[in-house]
């Protein structure tokens, strides 16, 4: 019903930012909830920030605040994710969520395929 791809990912150095898009189409007049994952190698996958369709309900993980900002165009029907001071920690794929419900689990309807976050040190 919907479908989401991400873009933006990439390589960037230490310090770096990086800006993701997650485009969705298909069901797009549902309000959905839409949210940030991320998953390294050897890694179960693992909440990243999330927002709800209007936008005024935010959400991150403690290791992201201060760094990581999510946002959304309703009219695009785009959510982004702004990394900035981009650590190598962060360094996984990260995969974009659409779901009925706001939460920080990983329970949302419909999952990206996912953009390469790579940051070196």
């Amino acid at each position: 019903q919907v479908q989401l791809v991400e873009s933006g990912g990439g390589l960037v150095q230490a310090g770096g930012s990086l800006r993701l898009s997650c485009a969705a189409s298909g069901r797009t007049s549902a309000r959905y909830a839409m949210g940030w994952f991320r998953q390294a190698p050897g890694k179960e996958r693992e909440f990243v920030a999330t927002i709800s369709w209007g936008g005024f309900n935010r959400y991150y993980r403690d290791s992201v605040k201060g760094r990581f900002t999510i946002s959304r165009d309703n009219a695009k029907n785009t959510v982004y994710l702004q990394m900035n001071s981009l650590k190598p920690e962060d360094t996984a794929v990260y995969y974009c969520a659409a779901g009925p419900q706001i939460t920080t689990r990983d329970q949302y309807d419909y999952w990206g395929q996912g953009t390469q976050v790579t940051v070196s040190s």
